[in-house]
């Protein structure tokens, strides 16, 4: 999920919401029916109709975060977590990120974070420099250690 394919810096946030569409193969005409509920998610209001040039960073993640996730994908490839943007708005990412990958058949997941992976994940590949060590069950590759 890369949130930043398809931005255009001088369309607006719905332009850049249809164009975004259109990077992925659907026609305008149905990305048009599915703008608003995109739109509704970023919680930005007017500011949609500006270019997204004149966006915060935190507007920025709203918009792109919001696009990434509202067509789900059959496979889902994630190499990094939502970790920018407002508490608020945190937590209703991380709603719609449980919502989206459930929603995928497939979810290949790159991460340092034990909590994550045994969250989403229910089998994995351990690489170290790039190399194949394990492959298996999260807890067999990735053990808790007690105190």
């Amino acid at each position: 999920m890369d949130t930043n394919v398809g931005l255009n810096p001088d369309a607006t946030g719905y332009e850049n919401i249809i164009l975004r569409g259109m990077y992925m193969s659907i026609h305008p005409h149905d990305m048009r029916a599915r703008a608003a509920t995109i739109a509704e998610f970023t919680e930005l209001g007017d500011y949609l109709d500006m270019p997204v040039r004149t966006y915060s960073a935190g507007m920025m993640i709203r918009l792109a975060f919001s696009f990434s996730t509202g067509i789900p994908p059959d496979i889902l490839i994630m190499d990094a977590w939502l970790s920018a943007g407002d508490a608020q708005f945190l937590g209703k990412a991380g709603r719609r990120i449980e919502e989206f990958v459930g929603r995928s058949s497939i979810l290949v997941f790159a991460s340092h974070s034990l909590e994550l992976t045994e969250l989403w994940c229910n089998r994995g590949i351990l690489l170290v420099q790039g190399r194949v060590l394990m492959m298996g069950p999260i807890k067999r590759l990735w053990p808790r250690t007690e105190s």
